[in-house]
C-alpha cells in the first residue's frame, strides 16, 4: 500500500480493524485457560500449599510477557508489526498440550514462560496495529474495543474452562479449548492480517520531527518513559498496580473463593465476572476518555478498583463476593484503555510502538510483584491481609495520578512532548 493510498481512522480501515478485534479475543481466551482451573490444579494435582507456590505461575507469566512486552515493541518498529503477531501465535501453539499433560508443576511454569511470551508478542502487537489504524481522533475507543475483545474473552474462557472442569475434571479436557484458540488465532493472523507500520509513518508525516532530528535512542525512549516525563511515568506506575491487583485476583480470589466452601462453579462465575464487566466496559469508557479526558478517569478506575477489591475480602457471601468483582471490573475498564490512548497522546508516532512497550513492560511486571507480594503476605499474615495490601496499593496509585499526571488528551505540542527529550 502506498503513502497516498493510506489513510487514518475507523471508517477507512474498517475490515482490518475488525479482524483485529477477533485476533485480539483468541489471544484474551488463551489466559482465560488458566483464571478459574489452575490455583486448584496446584492444590489437588501437586499438593501445593504455600501461597507463593501456587502463585508462581504468575510469577512466571508475569515477568516472561512484560520483558516481551518491551521487545515487541521495539521488533514491531524493527521490522514491521504482522511479522512479530504470527511468531507470538507460533509460540503459544505448545501451551495448552503441555498444560493437559504436565507431569509436574515444572512444566506448569514452563507452559506459563510460553503463554508469557506469546501474550507479550501478541497482544502488544493488536494494540500497536489499532493505534496505527485508528489515528489521533478515537484512540481511546479503538482501545476500548481491543481490550473489550481480549478481556471479554478472558470471561467467556474462563466461565466455559470451570464448567468443563466441573463436569469432566480438571485436565485434560478443558485445554482442549487452547488447541483450537492457537490454532485460530495462528491462521487468521499469518493469512488476513495486513501490515500497518505504513500507517504510522504516514501519520509521523503530519507531525513535526523530534527536536534531535530523528527517532530517540531505546535508552532514551526507556528513561523518558519509565521516569523522566510526569505523564508517561504516572501512566506506567498506574499500569503496574493496575495488572498488581490483577495478578492477586487471578491467584488469591479462587482460593479465597474455595476457603468460603463455594463450589468450582460458582468460583468460575466469580472468576468470568471481574473480566466480563472489565471487557464489556471498556467499550464505553475507551470511547469516554476521548470526550471527557484521560487523567481522572484514570484516577477514578484506580479508586473504584481499590473499593471493589475491599468489597471482596469484607464479604463472605457469593453475594458480596460478586459484587465487588464488579466493581473491580468496572474500575479495570476505566483504567486500561485510558491508558493506553494516554501512552499515544504523549508520544511521537516514529517511537510510539517503543514506548508502548516500555508501558506494557511495567505494566505486566505487576503480574509478577502482584502474585510475589501476595503469595509472601498470604503466609506470613493470612490471605485477608494480602487482600487488603493490595487494596492500600492501588488507593494509593490513584492518588499519585490525580497529583502528578497532567492532562494528555489535547496534548498541542507538535513533536508530542519529543522536544522535552534530551539528546541521545
Amino acid at each position: 500500500m502506498t503513502d497516498r493510498a493510506i489513510r487514518l481512522g475507523l471508517g477507512p480501515n474498517l475490515a482490518q480493524f475488525s479482524l483485529l478485534v477477533v485476533v485480539n479475543a483468541f489471544v484474551g481466551a488463551m489466559v482465560g485457560l488458566e483464571r478459574t482451573i489452575l490455583p486448584a490444579i496446584a492444590e489437588h494435582d501437586f499438593q501445593l500449599a504455600a501461597r507463593a507456590a501456587v502463585l508462581s505461575f504468575i510469577v512466571v507469566f508475569g515477568v516472561t510477557k512484560a520483558v516481551t512486552n518491551y521487545f515487541a515493541g521495539r521488533l514491531s518498529d524493527a521490522i514491521g508489526r504482522k511479522h512479530v503477531l504470527v511468531v507470538g501465535w507460533i509460540v503459544a501453539l505448545p501451551v495448552p498440550f503441555v498444560l493437559m499433560w504436565a507431569p509436574s508443576w515444572g512444566w506448569v511454569l514452563a507452559a506459563n514462560v510460553l503463554l508469557g511470551a506469546s501474550q507479550g508478542l501478541a497482544w502488544s502487537t493488536t494494540v500497536i496495529m489499532k493505534i496505527d489504524l485508528a489515528g489521533p481522533a478515537r484512540r481511546g475507543f479503538a482501545m476500548g474495543l481491543n481490550e473489550f475483545a481480549g478481556y471479554g474473552a478472558v470471561a467467556l474462557s474462563a466461565l466455559a474452562t470451570g464448567y468443563i472442569a466441573q463436569t469432566y475434571g480438571l485436565r485434560p479436557e478443558p485445554f482442549y479449548l487452547g488447541i483450537a484458540f492457537a490454532v485460530v488465532g495462528l491462521a487468521l493472523s499469518a493469512i488476513a492480517v495486513r501490515e500497518t507500520h505504513g500507517h504510522a509513518r504516514h501519520e509521523a508525516t503530519h507531525h513535526a520531527e523530534p527536536q534531535d532530528g530523528g527517532v530517540p535512542s531505546q535508552r532514551e525512549i526507556f528513561l523518558t518513559t519509565s521516569f523522566r516525563d510526569r505523564e508517561l511515568s504516572s501512566i506506567c506506575q498506574a499500569g503496574l498496580v493496575n495488572n498488581l491487583n490483577d495478578g492477586m485476583a487471578w491467584g488469591l480470589f479462587p482460593l479465597f473463593y474455595a476457603a468460603a466452601d463455594l463450589s468450582l462453579e460458582h468460583i468460575a462465575w466469580l472468576a468470568a465476572i471481574y473480566p466480563a464487566v472489565w471487557g464489556v466496559g471498556q467499550l464505553f469508557t475507551g470511547a469516554l476518555s476521548d470526550r471527557i479526558g484521560r487523567k481522572w478517569l484514570v484516577a477514578a478506575g484506580m479508586w473504584t478498583q481499590a473499593v471493589g477489591i475491599a468489597f471482596v475480602v469484607a464479604s463472605s457471601q457469593l453475594a458480596g463476593f460478586a459484587a465487588g468483582a464488579v466493581l473491580l471490573g468496572a474500575g479495570t475498564a476505566m483504567v486500561y484503555p485510558t491508558l493506553l490512548a494516554a501512552i499515544a497522546d504523549v508520544a511521537h508516532p516514529s517511537w510510539r510502538a517503543s514506548a508502548v512497550g516500555v508501558y506494557r513492560l511495567w505494566r505486566d511486571l505487576g503480574y509478577a510483584i502482584g502474585a510475589l507480594l501476595a503469595g509472601i503476605t498470604a503466609d506470613a499474615f493470612g490471605i485477608d491481609a494480602a487482600i487488603w495490601l493490595v487494596a492500600a496499593i492501588t488507593f494509593a496509585s490513584g492518588l499519585i495520578v490525580a497529583i502528578r499526571m497532567r492532562e494528555t488528551l489535547r496534548v498541542t505540542m507538535p513533536s508530542y512532548r519529543s522536544t522535552d527529550m534530551p539528546q541521545p
